[in-house]
């Protein structure tokens, strides 16, 4: 893992499908860890004033907003989920700050496509972004490579992301992530915020 020097300037975290649904599914690293790393990551943003960006995925009830799944392994639910899937977690969303968070709806794997993502964070002259969520492969790596053509330098949390599958998980944080950012712990992230 990477040793990493002051994160504060221009720098957003942005946390990916931490929401009841996802959250509820089995996974590599428990759930509930990654949850619980994702709320101090958001705490330390939080206290220093730096932008915290909370990504779910949501579909219209008709499921007309569905990306088309012609596939040979299943991606999306044939019908949209309940509304409750999509929920984020109170113990992520409330307190000190979070009303300045901005949450985005994403119809697709990565948190850049049909979304105002990218206009959120420059506005806000944001060129880092620390990344985190579930799942490792499909959307935080998403999300990452669109950041990293976009031109974002990426800072990936390895121990508040987890995937479905741990090979999958190893595979992004060694052959990927490595190639297009740095990689820390959450406690590492926290100490270069200064927070």
């Amino acid at each position: 893992m990477t040793e990493l020097k002051n994160l504060a300037d221009r720098t957003a975290l942005v946390l990916v499908d931490l929401q009841q649904g996802i959250l509820a599914r089995e996974t590599a690293r428990p759930s509930g860890e990654v949850l619980a790393r994702g709320i101090r990551l958001a705490g330390a943003f939080r206290a220093r004033g730096l932008p915290v960006v909370l990504v779910k995925v949501a579909f219209h009830p008709d499921g007309g907003d569905l990306p088309v799944d012609d596939t040979d392994a299943r991606n999306f639910p044939p019908v949209a989920p309940p509304p409750e899937f999509s929920v984020l977690p109170a113990e992520l969303t409330g307190g000190p700050g979070t009303e300045n968070d901005i949450v985005v709806t994403k119809r697709h794997w990565g948190a850049f496509t049909g979304t105002e993502l990218d206009l959120q964070l420059r506005r806000r002259g944001v060129d880092r972004i620390v990344l985190a969520g579930i799942s490792t492969s499909i959307g935080v790596e998403s999300t990452a490579r669109s950041a990293w053509e976009l031109g974002y330098r990426l800072v990936f949390a390895e121990d508040a992301t987890t995937d479905l599958d741990a090979a999958s998980h190893a595979h992004t944080f060694t052959k990927i992530f490595p190639r297009i950012g740095r990689v820390a712990a959450t406690d590492a992230i926290v100490d270069a915020l200064g927070a």
